[in-house]
């Protein structure tokens, strides 16, 4: 069985909306600048990949709902809903929530009362939502609360629902990847032999899904399956058996083989080991078959919970336009690269029917969507 997917929305350091991301992934537009929310002289890195509406001069609180209304907002005008959701399931994955706001009420007493760490009354005053339910799954929160929404399809449970990802980068985290990274990036170089580690980002991603679809409205793309593990392996340290397994049961859950795939949204967050393990898995499941590869991070940096989630609306465009964007700040490709079809330099126009969408998490919470064009 597959779903609709009806309406799509997504805010990053790059654009303001799903189009504006697509072409600015395209055209190898970077949203990475100087901090903005952070006394720079307390970090050895002093570039984020930052979404440019903070008053000057400081930092402020609910940066991360804000975000969440934006792309929730844009994903439920593009399906042709109203504002007013009800008991319509929104399941909302995410890394950190309001973490930020909590960090600004400690630090600097701006008011910030503890109800407000969720995203339920928020969205309950936005849109009059009474079914809300966040997810803190790391890096593939927002694809673990997409194979819930499928859960409730499936089970007759809904007939919509509403999942989304975000988060804002928090001082907290920002530090301690500082602390860790004793030479700062300069830039994220996903899959390339000198990647040194990736740069943090923040963004929201949002899409709707129907059990059917409105005859009135176009489907923005089918969901055919999503897949998610917990392997446990490592705090850290991705385990490639359990990412093996998540790819795999992804496929066998939609129905298809690697051949049938032509594109791969990597997770490829630039980072030593989690580039190597994920080109590996992937050279071993599409031996024989060439599907092309790209990722986000070198342009949007990596925007945690949110990261799966933005991947798969891009990967939809990618659908919609026959345009694959290119990996920005790949130029040698590692060596468990050297069988994968890496999009480089430029965009590459071939028409795209089904892609994979990847998202691997710290604890090793594996998670794998595989997505496809309107039937």
């Amino acid at each position: 069985m597959s779903y609709p997917i009806t309406g799509v929305g997504a805010v990053a350091s790059i654009g303001g909306d799903p189009q504006e991301i697509f072409e600015a992934l395209c055209a190898g537009r970077s949203g990475i600048g100087p901090l903005g929310g952070f006394d720079r002289s307390r970090y050895k890195a002093q570039q984020l990949f930052e979404i440019d509406d903070r008053p000057a001069g400081g930092d402020e609180p609910h940066r991360a709902t804000r975000l969440l209304v934006r792309a929730v907002r844009q994903a439920l005008r593009d399906a042709g809903l109203p504002e007013d959701l009800g008991d319509t399931p929104v399941l909302i994955g995410t890394g950190l929530r309001e973490l930020r706001s909590l960090e600004l009420w400690w630090r600097d007493g701006v008011p910030f009362g503890a109800d407000e760490l969720d995203f339920g009354p928020a969205l309950h005053r936005e849109f009059g939502a009474t079914d809300t339910h966040t997810f803190a799954n790391a890096c593939s929160a927002s694809l673990y609360a997409l194979a819930l929404g499928w859960d409730l399809l499936a089970q007759g449970d809904a007939d919509t629902v509403v999942v989304a990802g975000c988060d804002v980068v928090t001082e907290s985290m920002f530090g301690q990847a500082d602390r860790i990274q004793l030479t700062p990036p300069t830039a994220v170089r996903p899959f390339d032999r000198d990647r040194q580690g990736t740069i943090l980002g923040e963004g929201a991603a949002a899409v709707v899904l129907r059990r059917h679809p409105d005859r009135d409205r176009p489907v923005r793309g089918l969901l055919h399956s999503v897949a998610v593990n917990c392997d446990a392996h490592h705090t850290t340290a991705p385990d490639p058996a359990g990412v093996g397994a998540s790819v795999r049961q992804a496929h066998a859950a939609a129905g298809i083989g690697p051949q049938d795939l032509d594109l791969v949204l990597l997770h490829a967050t630039g980072t030593p080991l989690n580039d190597r393990t994920e080109a590996e898995v992937l050279g071993e499941v599409f031996a024989g078959a060439a599907p092309a590869m790209t990722g986000l991070k070198g342009l949007t940096g990596h925007t945690s919970g949110s990261a799966a989630l933005l991947s798969l609306v891009v990967a939809l465009s990618a659908i919609e336009n026959g345009r694959i964007p290119h990996m920005a700040g790949l130029e040698d490709p590692l060596p468990e690269g050297a069988g994968l079809r890496l999009v480089t330099g430029a965009p590459l126009t071939a028409p795209v029917g089904l892609a994979q969408v990847n998202g691997f998490g710290f604890g090793g919470v594996n998670a794998v969507a595989i997505v496809g064009g309107a039937a």
